[in-house]
């Protein structure tokens, strides 16, 4: 069984595919690309793909909102699906704020650079510390 770091992982490698798709005008089978990514189905994946899919436009514009000198669409394709997962975690789940964060930061150490990592930080940190008041 996967922990959630890594389930979260997943979601992030299944958005990824999916921009790529978008991207490229190819059609494409949400639950197929998550289906070859986790031997056994899992609701919290499904949850994050399905959900950051549904309210990406949100989830954009929140991210523009916060991001400096910096736009969503910029980003690369793993960054653009880290980001947005930590978004919709803040935005739509009961996912303790402080994990949300963590969880994209640790992600983004993973799979960018230094600077995109502190960027990210510091938009998730803006949105959170917006939400809050």
């Amino acid at each position: 069984m996967k922990n959630r770091s890594e389930l979260r992982e997943i979601a992030m490698k299944a958005l990824y595919q999916v921009y790529i798709y978008e991207n490229s005008n190819t059609t494409y089978d949400v639950k197929a690309i998550i289906k070859d990514l986790l031997e056994v189905e899992n609701d919290f994946v499904n949850e994050l793909v399905n959900g950051v899919l549904e309210k990406q436009k949100e989830i954009s514009k929140l991210a523009n909102k916060y991001l400096v000198d910096w736009d969503i669409e910029r980003l690369s394709k793993v960054d653009k699906a880290i980001l947005s997962i930590g978004i919709y975690e803040l935005e739509y789940t009961d996912t303790p704020s402080v994990v949300s964060i963590n969880e994209a930061i640790e992600l983004s150490k993973k799979y960018s650079d230094e600077k995109v990592t502190k960027m990210m930080n510091a938009a998730l940190d803006k949105l959170f510390h917006s939400e809050e008041k």
